[in-house]
């Protein structure tokens, strides 16, 4: 798969490349880049996972070039976004429901996964089997209907992915994230670190 832009400028792409960057989750064609949050798993942590009884379900959302492209309004609410199609499949409705149902936390990997999730869950936050088109657009003011925490690399100024964190965590609380990534020198980006995001319990 074709490497981002802010690498691919950089130097050119290598055998390696088409290994490295390919999650252990991919499975449908379709994508135009990974989702790299995922990159930070292999099959030997999954199996560590899932022997302390966390439970993977997939989803599919194919990545599309649009994804790179930074906000160039001054009103977000003008900002259109791009769109990229995905599924839920019943097994993995049937888990995040399950896992809902039993008190459990549903903490997608990657803001794609997220992106999928909230498209085909209802108000309420029902998940059922889903296929389509998504346009969804994430940003500070949003009610979460399924998510319950999110991990996620650090992402672009004036990015919408920067706006879908911040819809999570709060924007001070976002500011604070990145201000301690940066001055801890992590890792942004494709190939970058890895955050585990989880909102504070509202008051009251």
């Amino acid at each position: 798969m074709p490497l981002p832009p802010y690498i691919a400028q950089r130097r050119a792409v290598d055998a390696q490349d088409r290994e490295d960057y390919q999650t252990v989750f991919a499975r449908n064609p379709g994508a135009v880049a990974a989702p790299t949050a995922s990159l930070h798993f292999d099959e030997a942590l999954l199996a560590g996972l899932e022997a302390r009884g966390i439970r993977f379900a997939r989803v599919t959302l194919h990545v599309g070039a649009g994804t790179f492209l930074p906000v160039k309004v001054e009103d977000i609410e003008n900002h259109r976004m791009h769109s990229e199609w995905g599924e839920i499949g019943p097994e993995t409705a049937e888990c995040v429901m399950e896992t809902r149902a039993s008190g459990g936390r549903v903490i997608p990997v990657g803001t794609t996964a997220l992106r999928v999730l909230e498209t085909a869950a209802s108000s309420s936050g029902q998940i059922v089997p889903w296929r389509g088109e998504t346009e969804i657009f994430i940003r500070p003011g949003y009610e979460f209907r399924v998510t319950d925490g999110l991990m996620t690399n650090f992402h672009l100024p004036r990015s919408t992915l920067l706006m879908l964190v911040s819809a999570l965590m709060g924007c001070e609380r976002i500011k604070a994230i990145y201000a301690h990534a940066i001055l801890e020198r992590y890792r942004f980006f494709s190939y970058g670190d890895s955050s585990l995001l989880i909102p504070r319990p509202p008051v009251g």
